[in-house]
């Protein structure tokens, strides 16, 4: 979760609001509501590298979906327990 300060903290006590910075994101508040986020550097390009992550993570997923329903709309699949074996055993049978 992330540290949340007033910018009244932030002018008062800037030396914890820097050591929650180097931690984690910092959310800064003013008259209650959020207004700043404020992090280190380090942080900061860890946010981005999960971002872009998370991003790629989609992207293959997305990918792999489109493959399968691809793979269903040209009749390469199998229904039921049964013809998934009957599937694989011959695909067995054929390599030899």
């Amino acid at each position: 979760m992330d540290a949340i300060f007033s910018t009244t903290e932030l002018r008062d006590h800037p030396r914890e609001v820097k050591a929650a910075a180097r931690a984690g994101l910092v959310r800064i508040t003013e008259n209650g509501k959020g207004a700043y986020v404020f992090c280190s550097e380090d942080v900061f390009r860890q946010e981005i590298d999960d971002a872009v992550e998370r991003s790629l993570y989609v992207a293959r997923v997305e990918d792999a979906i489109q493959c399968g329903r691809a793979a269903i709309d040209g009749g390469d699949c199998v229904v039921g327990l049964s013809a998934a074996r009957e599937s694989v055993a011959q695909r067995r049978a054929a390599r030899g």
